[in-house]
């Protein structure tokens, strides 16, 4: 008799659990289908607008002339509503929130935007922010530009190789019509050994997007100088050089992950034979704000050495004098005054030696 009751009230315990599970089951599920179906509105913490009143704003300014109107795009955020169709809306027609847990589509023509009932303007994106800054490098040329060139320059130090990335030219002045453009790269003083890039045929603007690799020790890479030449190659496959690029290194700042890109216009290939004494090319630069000149030495060619001066270690082979006009004349004036008026550039130039007596 007992073991019978006992079992009887396992029975009425397991039956009672059961029950309770299942009807929470059953909650739990209604309670889900029901959030499946409905929304909470977030709390109004920032001042919105409804769509309605943008739309009658819309349809005030069509009236208004073109130059009044606002270019702003609405940002709208709409409801969370799973399955649901956006609904097409007019600027006649008016948005009210549905109370129900589900919304029903209305027809009509198409709109300038879509969005839902209850959706709320929260801001509007204005398009200029969004656009790419115009490369002025591209459309301003001076007068008696023979053309532009694009290249950008990175050191590493742990292998101590200096990358060159070549990346275009622009408005190259070829002597005929057309033009398959190439270049050499040196790496100055040592004019032996150079690079070259492919040919680009029949365009003045070529697109290179090349690079190439000089081995140079960390030690000697801030006296070396870039040397750019732009060749144009004929239907004879004549080589004919339409300018020259020249880009000390001893300015720069080369550190690992720094790539310098800069651009420069192409310069003529000086072609006059040397004075009497030789030529020197420097650029001078005036940085008005710190008071400071920096004069960068570049090239010299024509070199003349007297007889009873080769066996001594240091001897003057020449002079120029570079200043205003209670020192200098002629080039070496107006190299002065173009330093003057272009203050922190570099402005370069040939002049000839003369005697240091």
């Amino acid at each position: 008799m007992p073991e019978q009751v006992v079992t009887v009230a396992g029975g009425v315990t397991v039956g009672i659990l059961l029950f309770v599970l299942i009807g929470v089951t059953a909650y739990l599920l209604w309670k889900k289908l029901c959030l499946a179906y409905s929304y909470q509105e977030l709390p109004n913490t920032v001042k919105t607008t409804p769509v309605n009143a943008i739309l009658q704003d819309q349809s005030s300014s069509e009236i208004q002339p073109k130059s009044t109107r606002s270019k702003s795009i609405p940002f709208i955020i709409p409801p969370t509503l799973h399955g649901r169709d956006w609904i097409n809306l007019t600027n006649e027609e008016q948005i009210q929130e549905d109370n129900n847990s589900c919304m029903t589509p209305q027809s009509g023509p198409r709109s300038s935007f879509h969005s839902l009932a209850g959706a709320y303007i929260v801001g509007t994106v204005n398009p200029e922010l969004y656009k790419f800054p115009e490369d002025k490098s591209e459309t301003n040329f001076p007068e008696g530009n023979i053309g532009r060139l694009w290249f950008s320059v990175e050191y590493k130090q742990a292998s101590e190789r200096l990358l060159i990335s070549l990346i275009k030219a622009r408005k190259l002045q070829p002597p005929a019509d057309s033009c398959s453009p190439f270049v050499k790269i040196y790496l100055l003083p040592d004019e032996r050994c150079y690079l070259q890039s492919k040919v680009k045929r029949k365009t003045l603007n070529p697109q290179f997007d090349e690079d190439f690799v000089f081995q140079v020790s960390s030690k000697t890479l801030l006296q070396r100088t870039l040397k750019f030449l732009v060749y144009h190659v004929d239907k004879q496959k004549h080589h004919h050089l339409l300018g020259q690029v020249i880009f000390p290194l001893k300015n720069e700042t080369l550190t690992d992950d720094s790539k310098v890109v800069v651009w420069r216009d192409l310069e003529r290939e000086n072609l006059e034979s040397p004075s009497e004494y030789g030529d020197i090319q420097f650029s001078l630069s005036y940085n008005d704000y710190l008071g400071r000149l920096t004069v960068v030495v570049l090239r010299a060619r024509g070199l003349k050495f007297q007889d009873e001066s080769r066996d001594v270690k240091s001897h003057v082979l020449g002079r120029v004098v570079v200043g205003p006009f209670m020192y200098s004349r002629g080039k070496e004036l107006e190299h002065w005054n173009e330093m003057i008026s272009k203050p922190k550039e570099l402005v370069k130039q040939w002049h000839a030696l003369c005697c240091s007596t």
